[in-house]
């Protein structure tokens, strides 16, 4: 049985003094060809334990100063994956936003994974920098793919991909795609959404870059709708949940059907079945901004069209009580009777402006294009959302499928919608009280009861049963609240019968 070697403090000067005459009778004794014959077959199995590595770069901005999304979005992409742990990072957080944003130093590196394929980020001031992956980055191991030009006699940030050559197919096709995906949804997560209202007053005009800043007028959203504090029936709810979390995942599923990538929504209901806070709950789930149109301040069809066509992706564009906006009603029937005193206040105008007056206004047609012609497929993913108390106003060409592709109704306040209500404004007490529990919770729990047995016979909204919420607070106010809307709804039962 072998003895094992042991390499010790002591044997190690008999060692180096042996490399070192081994070194000068190679120099001394070999001729020259000999000696670079040598030197190469030693980088070459060095090279057979060190494989060889590509490298990525992208540069902050272009030889023009145009800034880089490839580099935009890498950082963006390590500081929330990658940077969790490091031992340093940027932290920038711009005006209004949510939260701040990491980023990879200078001078800094961080590694990544991508399906069973590692990869090294490093962060440098320019792009001459030598690699730590597995070794000294050089022309005879490695390649280096530029994806924008670096400035002649100028310093800018570029980050390094660097990854083992075997790897670069993966990396290229798939990885930095990946990167790209990953980074939109967090920018989409990060940025401060909107709600957009159009400017009444413009007159016709050309299209331009700067048309969304001139027809539409931002505000900060922030409204608190969820889909767990809407007080709707909880299949309704999780249907319209999968509808529209369905419909953002199937852009190549309307490109390869021929249609442009929109759904249309028609909420009717009583004035307070909540509408509006079902409106705010989609803009959240789907984290869009919202375009709030106004057609009475719409002067003309085009008006109309720019409008649609200065809108942005991520959009919900909104037209509430469209039954009461324009003369949208049922060609069917017989149209609304015309103002006797307005029309005799347009004779009394001189003819051109009269003409002006009757000629600028939107049609039926030009709505009905608004919501599913040619302009409207000008941009990218967008809801299309009309609000009504009256649907059977309506003119059935604007409720076909491919313009409203779902009707939702929301009816009077029920058993489900006043335990979510009840929930949002009593807490959990009111709802989930036990009765092998204290008196007042199971006193709640009675009054609860009650009341959806009276909801059964008596109309009313969501809006009423809040705002008799609203009124109560304190220590007992759950109960107080609960006893208020019981006597509300025997109040009004007597009053009006049973529904």
């Amino acid at each position: 049985m072998g003895v094992p070697l042991k390499l010790t403090w002591g044997s190690l000067g008999p060692l180096f003094a042996t490399a070192v005459l081994v070194r000068t009778a190679v120099r001394d004794f070999l001729p020259p060809e000999t000696h670079v014959m040598l030197r190469a077959l030693l980088s070459r199995a060095a090279a057979a334990f060190v494989p060889p590595c590509d490298a990525i770069i992208f540069h902050e901005t272009d030889a023009n100063g145009v800034p880089n999304e490839l580099y935009d979005a890498a950082q963006l992409y390590l500081g929330a994956r990658c940077l969790a742990t490091a031992s340093a990072m940027h932290l920038h957080k711009t005006h209004g936003a949510a939260v701040a944003v990491a980023s990879l130093p200078d001078s800094h590196a961080t590694r990544d994974s991508f399906r069973g394929v590692h990869v090294l980020w490093t962060s440098h001031l320019d792009g001459n920098a030598s690699s730590s992956f597995g070794g000294s980055f050089s022309s005879s191991s490695s390649r280096g793919f530029v994806h924008h030009p670096f400035p002649i006699g100028g310093r800018q940030r570029c980050l390094r991909l660097e990854f083992r050559r075997r790897d670069h197919d993966i990396v290229r096709n798939a990885y930095i795609p990946f990167v790209l995906e990953e980074a939109a949804v967090l920018r989409a997560k990060m940025r401060e959404r909107k709600l957009y209202t159009n400017n009444s007053g413009f007159c016709g005009g050309r299209g331009g870059v700067d048309d969304h800043q001139i027809l539409w007028t931002a505000h900060k959203f922030s409204h608190p709708s969820t889909f767990d504090t809407l007080a709707i029936d909880p299949a309704l709810r999780d249907g319209i949940c999968t509808d529209l979390l369905r419909f953002v995942r199937r852009r190549e599923h309307y490109a390869r059907a021929g249609r442009a990538w929109k759904r249309g929504y028609l909420l009717h209901g009583p004035p307070g079945t909540g509408k509006t806070s079902l409106v705010a709950a989609i803009a959240n789930l789907l984290e869009f901004d919202i375009y709030d149109l106004e057609l009475t301040t719409v002067m003309s069809n085009s008006d109309l069209r720019r409008l649609l066509a200065s809108t942005r992706p991520k959009s919900v564009i909104v037209v509430e009580d469209v039954d009461c906006s324009l003369g949208l009603f049922d060609r069917t029937c017989a149209p609304p009777s015309e103002d006797g005193m307005l029309q005799h206040a347009l004779t009394l105008l001189p003819p051109p402006v009269e003409l002006a007056m009757q000629r600028e206004t939107i049609s039926l047609s030009g709505v009905l294009n608004f919501v599913d012609g040619l302009w409207s497929s000008c941009v990218g993913e967008r809801l299309v959302v009309f609000t009504t108390n009256h649907m059977n106003k309506l003119d059935p060409a604007l409720l076909r499928p491919g313009r409203m592709d779902r009707k939702i109704e929301l009816g009077y306040c029920r058993g489900p919608a006043l335990r979510v209500l009840a929930k949002n404004y009593l807490g959990d007490a009111a709802v989930d009280g036990d009765e092998h529990e204290a008196a007042p919770a199971r006193a709640c729990k009675e009054l609860m009861g009650e009341a959806e047995r009276l909801l059964v016979e008596v109309q009313v909204t969501p809006a009423d049963v809040a705002e008799v919420f609203m009124g109560c607070d304190g220590d007992d106010g759950a109960h107080a609240a609960l006893q208020n809307l019981v006597d509300e709804l025997n109040s009004r039962r007597n009053v009006h019968g049973p529904a």
